[in-house]
């Protein structure tokens, strides 16, 4: 296999205070030969805190280009040239743009690496006080409340540290759909303005932190949520069975399916659950 002679670098950014900049950005800031900026004046700012100047040619690279700018990038890797990639904050492609970038380069045999830096997941995971040794990162949860809901109960019974970013003016309605769905007793932190002036980390159960939350918040924040906890089956009444089948059948499993998940979850025969379910049916009507 060839590679091409280029090289893509994706580069981690300070996701608040510029002194956690990696002394190799400012290298790969003044030595590139394309830098592709998710936002140009927030990269202008960057590079005049570090003290550098781009000799290479800057271009924006967000989402609303990121698809007709990549053919263009992977043609200037092609060739020959080293292009760095940058986002606000973070590392590129962590819900940010990059994936597109990484893939299409990948694809054309182009050699990909990385300044290695800052990051809002594992920062929040770390100062979170939740288990850490096995955790999953979802990224954003859809806007619309319906779509909202049936993402997190696809992950109701995951028992994995969950890790979220969310926007501020929905944070709310995210932690009141979380207590709906998880309980409202699961541990939770909202991690915020990480690593800036007013950082703030509040920790609690998911409804004391959806109370809090409903009087505004602001800033960047990332949420992290405890795994769904290890139940034996002396521990799962009927009530329970009922609601776990409810949960996956409106994320949209059939009920049969629904029912041999859960029972395998609880460690019981699938007939004992199926009765749990047609006589809480019977009950109801």
């Amino acid at each position: 296999m060839t590679v091409a002679p280029g090289t893509l670098v994706l580069a981690g950014t300070p996701i608040g205070d510029i002194a956690d900049a990696p002394p190799r950005l400012a290298e790969e800031l003044a030595g590139a030969d394309v830098v592709a900026a998710e936002d140009t004046r927030r990269l202008r700012r960057l590079t005049q805190a570090l003290g550098v100047t781009p000799k290479g040619r800057v271009v924006s690279y967000f989402e609303g280009n990121e698809s007709a700018r990549t053919p263009e990038l992977v043609e200037e890797l092609v060739n020959g040239a080293r292009v760095l990639l940058v986002t606000d904050a973070g590392m590129p492609s962590v819900s940010d743009p990059g994936y597109r970038l990484v893939a299409a380069a990948v694809e054309r045999d182009v050699r990909v690496t990385a300044v290695p830096g800052p990051s809002a997941v594992l920062t929040a995971l770390a100062l979170s006080g939740l288990p850490v040794d096995r955790f999953c990162f979802e990224g954003f949860l859809p806007r619309k409340a319906g779509e909202r809901l049936a993402r997190l109960r696809e992950v109701a019974g995951e028992r994995r540290t969950l890790v979220y970013f969310e926007a501020p003016h929905r944070l709310d309605d995210t932690l009141a759909a979380m207590a709906e769905v998880f309980g409202g007793d699961r541990r939770a932190a909202v991690c915020r303005e990480l690593t800036k002036t007013y950082e703030e980390v509040r920790r609690g159960p998911l409804g004391e932190l959806a109370a809090w939350a409903a009087e505004g918040v602001r800033g960047e924040i990332t949420v992290v949520v405890e795994g769904a906890p290890e139940r034996g089956p002396e521990q799962l009444d009927a009530a329970e069975l009922v609601r776990r089948v409810r949960v996956r059948e409106e994320a949209g499993e059939r009920r049969k399916e629904a029912i041999a998940a859960v029972a395998a979850e609880a460690g019981l025969p699938k007939r004992e659950v199926f009765d749990a379910v047609v006589a809480a049916k019977h009950s109801a009507g």
